[in-house]
């Protein structure tokens, strides 16, 4: 028997985000088992397995800012993936009151 790795435990939680939706990396951390693991879960996304699978883009900070490096093209790529959501982005922000997956 092998437990799931703690990658393994994001990429879950990541998936579990609903489109149109975000989620910040302290509330994937939460649901992958340890709340301590908010930087881990930004190393996570930059090895992202499965970038048009796991839809790391729909991970932002605690304020809402987006990810200045995102992996997969840079924050103007994570801004246009979120937008083709109908997630509305401000000056590299996205209201987490409006748009946060409770």
């Amino acid at each position: 028997m092998t437990d799931k790795s703690i990658y393994d435990r994001i990429y879950e939680a990541v998936l579990q985000i609903p489109f149109g939706r975000v989620a910040t990396y302290g509330q994937i951390a939460v649901m992958a088992g340890n709340k301590n693991y908010a930087r881990i879960v930004g190393n996570a996304l930059h090895r992202n397995p499965a970038p048009g699978v796991i839809p790391c883009h729909r991970v932002v900070n605690a304020k809402g800012r987006l990810a200045p490096n995102f992996a997969f093209g840079g924050s103007d790529e994570q801004k246009k993936l979120l937008e083709s959501e109908n997630i509305e982005v401000k000056n590299n922000l996205v209201d987490l009151q409006k748009y946060q997956m409770r």
